[in-house]
């Protein structure tokens, strides 16, 4: 027979009150630290981090790891790999201030994702594009089909920058909520104008074809409502 865990050992092994004790107060102080030293690169929120600044944090939670669990780990090593880590940034953001290569290195680059009403082409294939996602930051933006948008950019920090046509300018575009985006297929039931559910790229089409742009054969009824403001 299998025997009973030990929840006892489980949970709590060999810790005391007195080592409970340490790792509290290890814990409260590492995490000063870390506080601190995120004041100190003048950031105000998560969505202002770049991959860059992931990354320092991701050192700082090394770093902090240890001391708070690990009664052989000392505080001032960490805080010393603190300042190191604090110095490095402060170098590197400085020339990146003045280097716009090395800022794009680090950084990376706003990515157009929207032109025109459409995907652009050399984006939308990109590994890191993801349309779920994307569509979902338009619907909370009141975006009801891509044919609204003059231009979408996805920023160095993750967010997303819109530009809109004007409501006499709004064109045919492919529709984003779950509902409407659904009827996709690659069957034409009745002529119509579609939008490539691949590319967003609007056709007026009589019967299935590979789409222009893309050469995707995936299709869905295009709409051309203005936005709710």
């Amino acid at each position: 027979m299998m025997e009973a865990l030990d929840w006892k050992n489980i949970f709590l092994n060999d810790l005391d009150f007195g080592i409970a004790m340490e790792i509290g107060l290890r814990t409260v102080i590492m995490f000063a630290l870390v506080l601190i030293f995120l004041r100190s690169t003048g950031k105000k929120g998560v969505r202002q981090l770049s991959i860059f600044e992931v990354a320092i944090i991701i050192a700082l939670g090394t770093a902090a790891g240890d001391p708070m669990l690990s009664g052989e780990a000392a505080i001032l090593p960490s805080v010393l790999v603190f300042l190191v880590i604090l110095l490095v940034y402060r170098v590197i953001t400085f020339f990146a201030a003045r280097y716009q290569k090395i800022e794009n290195i680090l950084e990376g680059v706003p990515m157009y994702i929207v032109e025109d009403g459409r995907f652009t082409m050399n984006e939308e294939g990109d590994a890191n594009f993801a349309q779920d996602e994307f569509f979902a930051e338009m619907r909370v933006q009141g975006i009801e089909h891509v044919g609204q948008v003059r231009a979408a950019l996805l920023e160095t920090n993750g967010q997303v920058s819109f530009l809109y046509f004007d409501d006499e300018e709004v064109k045919p575009g492919l529709p984003i909520y779950p509902k409407q985006y659904a009827k996709k297929s690659d069957v034409i039931s009745k002529p119509g104008l579609y939008a490539c559910t691949h590319c967003a790229e609007v056709s007026h089409l009589t019967q299935a074809q590979a789409c222009n742009r893309c050469k995707k054969e995936e299709w869905v009824a295009a709409i051309n409502d203005q936005r709710v403001k």
